[in-house]
């Protein structure tokens, strides 16, 4: 909550400017996504810099070329899609679940990004927006899914990863980009205004045809031990520097 309102405090003159343009961006008749995104991205980076939080991300060049495709990140708060939002270069949606949605400025980023809201306790809707996600990503939009369904409160350590969040990328037959996120957690879970540093890794994204044949709990323990092993490894090395 801190840093929260030191970001607000330290922008107190654009916050209406921001508020006003990522509402229109989502309101506009001509939409345009990658205009709607870049203008997000500004904001992000306007924020982050404000709330002393440097993002620090890794394999970039592992995100696929060509749109069509699902991330999937662990989840650690609030403060994770915000991480995307600064380091990666092509414009995505994702999938939010109803509790989150009303958030003052996320609900914003929700219609501007033509991001998907997910009522967990609602199966028929569940099911809609698995074959919702599949159909925008087969038409070539990007998406950014949290496997674990709820934020992990263990630092860096994951959740189980639920097998029918991958159901969309079945449908679609995307590849799929694990994401490793690294102590996303501390600025919006700590109450410290301290200068911090947050780190995402994009891993080999994973082709259809390599989890083709496979159930969705096993695709799922497969991305969760790629980014387990990926943060492990993270640690270790800068350990021994």
């Amino acid at each position: 909550m801190k840093r929260i309102m030191l970001m607000v405090l330290r922008l107190i003159f654009r916050v209406p400017y921001y508020l006003l343009g990522i509402w229109w961006s989502g309101r506009r008749k001509n939409y345009d996504l990658e205009k709607a995104y870049a203008f997000i991205k500004k904001v992000t980076k306007a924020a982050n810099r404000a709330g002393r939080v440097t993002i620090k991300s890794y394999g970039d060049e592992n995100i696929p070329r060509e749109n069509g495709f699902i991330f999937f990140p662990n989840h650690q708060g609030l403060f994770d899609v915000l991480v995307f939002l600064e380091s990666c270069p092509v414009p995505f949606s994702f999938v939010i679940k109803k509790e989150a949605s009303q958030v003052i400025l996320l609900k914003q980023v929700i219609r501007a990004l033509r991001s998907v809201v997910i009522d967990r306790e609602d199966i028929r809707q569940s099911m809609e927006v698995i074959n919702t996600v599949a159909e925008e990503v087969k038409k070539g939009r990007n998406f950014l899914i949290f496997a674990e369904g709820t934020r992990s409160k263990m630092g860096n350590q994951l959740l189980p990863f639920k097998g029918g969040t991958f159901k969309s990328a079945v449908k679609a037959k995307c590849p799929i980009v694990p994401c490793a996120l690294i102590d996303s957690f501390k600025p919006f879970d700590e109450n410290s205004i301290q200068r911090v540093t947050v780190r995402l890794i994009y891993l080999p994204p994973i082709p259809y045809e390599e989890y083709s044949s496979m159930k969705t709990p096993e695709i799922a323990e497969m991305v969760k031990q790629r980014i387990e092993t990926a943060i492990r490894q993270f640690q270790q090395t800068a350990q021994e520097q």
